[in-house]
């Protein structure tokens, strides 16, 4: 009964988080999952549905799916793209051919990567770390999320997101009806950069060579960019987060990376917070096909 107990308890939380962030998102409205049929309603309450219901929002703009083209698709071949100069957009090298991996050989990659990386000085960053930050999650994941760098927390424990962006990040996994575990969770570079700044280009290109790795080997197949860092360096593009959300990009891989706000953004301006739920919506759309 304890581990039932357990079980229950954690369910409750799940949703207790999904709800708190579907709340400050200003979600008033659910969709009905598959194969739910909709409850019986009252007479009359058909017509006055029918007077209530909302315009039907506007179709996509022409390219809200895009298949990155041969010459910027690097990225999604290989993670990298033309060499960088000082204005470019950061670029990752090559990384392995993806493997079909079972859950345990995926997990011993990691952690042979992760001992391949070992107490790493490849670059400035590690001069002022406390701790590595590999990621964690399932090693097989069919989602994973991206970041730019550890914070001041993860530095301290040698975890993904564990501040107070990642307890909001925590939020938006629960209202995707997922549990932290289920997902993957890394950043570009492993190692704080000082005062949480933005990383350097070569910090990228050094680093990222093993979150290129990272995911070769669990194959996600849905890959969510948190922030214009991760995603102008996953996607080799200088765009603003802005024109870069809510469309996805598809690699030849197959995988579907779909750029949205960083936690951290939310925590300054909480009403973009419905547009993160609405990117979101769309990887949960496609998850469920």
């Amino acid at each position: 009964m304890d581990e039932d107990r357990k079980e229950l308890l954690a369910i409750a939380r799940l949703a207790r988080a999904a709800l708190a962030f579907q709340a400050e998102a200003g979600i008033t409205t659910f969709a009905r999952a598959k194969g739910v049929p909709a409850a019986p309603s009252a007479p009359g309450a058909k017509a006055a549905a029918v007077r209530a219901a909302p315009r039907p929002p506007p179709p996509a703009p022409e390219g809200d799916s895009v298949r990155v083209a041969p010459a910027a698709a690097a990225v999604q071949t290989t993670l990298f793209g033309p060499p960088p100069t000082e204005r470019s957009a950061p670029s990752s090298p090559p990384a392995p051919t993806r493997e079909d991996l079972s859950p345990a050989e995926a997990q011993a990659r990691l952690e042979a990567l992760r001992a391949e990386i070992g107490d790493c000085k490849r670059c400035r960053l590690h001069e002022r770390r406390r701790n590595l930050v590999f990621g964690e999650g399932a090693a097989r994941a069919r989602l994973l999320f991206a970041g730019e760098g550890p914070g001041e927390e993860e530095d301290k424990t040698g975890r993904p997101f564990v501040g107070r962006a990642g307890q909001l990040l925590d939020k938006m996994i629960a209202a995707m009806g997922l549990r932290r575990e289920e997902v993957y969770i890394c950043n570009v570079v492993k190692c704080r950069p000082p005062g949480n700044r933005t990383p350097e280009n070569d910090e990228m290109r050094t680093c990222g060579q093993f979150l290129a790795r990272q995911i070769r080997i669990i194959a996600p197949r849905h890959i969510v960019c948190l922030g214009a860092t991760a995603a102008k360096y996953l996607l080799s593009t200088d765009q603003p987060m802005g024109r870069l959300r809510g469309r996805f990009f598809t690699t030849p891989d197959g995988d579907r990376v779909m750029p949205t706000y960083h936690p951290a953004y939310l925590l300054r301006n909480p009403s973009a917070k419905k547009q993160v739920w609405e990117d979101l919506q769309k990887v949960m759309a496609e998850m469920r096909e």
